[in-house]
């Protein structure tokens, strides 16, 4: 038994997510959105598993958030001889004809895409909103324009980068970013 585990974000807890009376060999976590197909610990787990494992996820929408990716999934698995089992739908796949389970799986799956379509649209119209109020969304700056000013003049001396960035506890990627703005 091979569980996946996804939260969305970095802060988010996996702790809901259990695996009662279900013992599981290796345990797979990914802290990033359903909606990509870039998550790292699902890429390292495709390339683990092997016939006769069953990977377990707490649900079908912690697997994926796009229809299309979930039967492709769950249609790759099981014809390698690897099963897929949803605790929270009780659902099992094993390769094997099954309409209904078929049915079942494209509902839930279904579902959670629409959940993923709804997350867009009010993130978009918050966005949206936000900007008549004259807010610009997203992430604060990690600096302070005084602090940019200091990081920019260190720069011009040469100083390190590595060093400018440690001792601002940024990373070199963001201190390049603001030396690149002007």
């Amino acid at each position: 038994m091979v569980a996946y585990v996804r939260v969305s974000s970095a802060d988010q807890c996996t702790d809901r997510q259990t695996f009662e009376g279900v013992s599981v060999e290796k345990r797979f976590t990914d802290k990033c959105s359903g909606g990509t197909r870039n998550r790292p610990a699902l890429t390292e787990m495709l390339g683990y598993v092997r016939e006769g494992d069953t990977i377990v996820c707490h649900s079908i929408d912690r697997l994926a958030r796009d229809l299309g990716d979930l039967m492709h999934l769950v249609q790759t698995l099981t014809g390698r001889g690897v099963g897929v089992r949803f605790i929270k739908e009780g659902l099992t796949f094993t390769g094997e004809n099954n309409p209904m389970q078929d049915l079942m799986m494209q509902i839930f799956g279904a579902v959670a895409q629409f959940e993923r379509a709804l997350i867009r649209e009010r993130q978009k119209e918050g966005q949206i909103a936000a900007r008549a109020k004259g807010k610009v969304p997203g992430r604060r700056p990690k600096l302070s324009p005084e602090q940019v000013t200091e990081l920019r003049k260190r720069a011009i001396f040469h100083e390190p980068k590595a060093q400018i960035a440690r001792d601002f506890k940024i990373s070199r990627e963001t201190l390049y970013s603001y030396l690149k703005t002007s």
